[in-house]
């Protein structure tokens, strides 16, 4: 069984590959085009690393490749290739789980910060003004997530050691850990909207999600409300939040992702004063992740050689 994995962490991954799938063949291959790719006629599995593009074309053209994993936890990227989305059989797993620690923490990082006004202390630090702040609490105040899988969860758990209500948005009300309110459909997303002190985007990009967020439901939002996007650029209309973000509507956004990325540079969201940005690096790509991702794919690649089955599958035809 030959599984097909990036050349760069080959040597990385094949000790222990050997150890516990001792029956699979890792064959590493070239993200350069150019480059022929030893085993692909044989090839049953391809793992993808975070950036990598030639994916979809291995998929594609590896007869018997019937496992694809992402070392992401989005995958509207992964499903862009119709080598992918059209591939009869094909098995799709996602890391999501390895993000869950990383991004939780900066969406509490961020919620801390201008809570407790942290951008105006550092700015009177610079400017040698000795100015006090009046300051929020977290307790007490409502998270409102969209999306409950790992990060919405991990977020959530986070969320309630500092003593916050945490209302959630899914697509089924099935109770969910750390959340006290599950809510569904346009009535939930309304109502979560109206309640939140911070709203948390950690929803998969699909076209039921594009443009999720849009006038309507910034106007639902409290005036001393802030917009967090740890998600995709694509479930928020962009035009729609900055000119609600420059009319003072809410009190602000800290976005990590955007329409487009590299956000252009005669965009208004790198001047706005109620805005914080982040280059699509909430996860922060620590050793611990790198670590988690790894461990994903070993373990899923056991199961694989074994005949288990696997962990963190994705439903293709939902795009999550």
């Amino acid at each position: 069984m030959i599984v097909l994995v990036p050349e760069a962490l080959y040597g990385r991954l094949l000790s222990e590959a050997r150890t516990l799938a001792p029956n699979v063949t890792l064959h590493p291959y070239s993200e350069d085009a150019e480059t022929p790719v030893e085993g692909l006629d044989e090839a049953e599995g391809v793992l993808r690393w975070v950036g990598g593009n030639r994916f979809g074309e291995l998929v594609a053209n590896g007869p018997k490749v019937r496992w694809l994993h992402t070392a992401s936890a989005g995958v509207d990227h992964v499903l862009r290739p119709a080598g992918v989305r059209d591939k009869s059989g094909l098995v799709l797993t996602d890391s999501g789980p390895a993000f869950e620690i990383a991004i939780s923490e900066f969406v509490m990082a961020w919620i801390l910060m201008v809570a407790r006004r942290m951008p105006q202390l550092m700015e009177s630090q610079r400017a040698h003004v000795w100015r006090s702040e009046i300051q929020d609490e977290l307790y007490g105040a409502t998270v409102g997530i969209i999306g409950l899988g790992p990060i919405g969860q991990g977020i959530a758990a986070r969320a309630k050691a500092f003593g916050m209500r945490t209302v959630g948005l899914r697509r089924k009300p099935d109770p969910v850990a750390h959340i006290d309110e599950v809510w569904t459909g346009d009535d939930g997303l309304n109502r979560l909207l109206e309640a939140s002190d911070y709203v948390v985007i950690a929803a998969a990009a699909t076209d039921d999600t594009r443009a999720l967020i849009g006038a309507d439901q910034l106007a639902k939002m409290k005036p001393a409300a802030w917009l967090i996007n740890i998600a995709r650029g694509s479930l928020v209309d962009e035009p729609a939040l900055i000119e609600t973000l420059q009319a003072g509507r809410i009190a602000g956004a800290c976005l990590d992702v955007f329409a487009q990325e590299p956000l252009p540079q005669d965009s208004p969201l790198w001047d706005l004063h109620n805005v914080h940005l982040a280059p699509h690096n909430s996860s922060g790509w620590s050793p611990g992740l790198r670590n988690r991702q790894k461990a994903i794919f070993l373990e899923n690649l056991r199961r694989f050689a074994a005949g288990e089955p696997l962990e963190n599958v994705v439903d293709i035809a939902r795009g999550y």
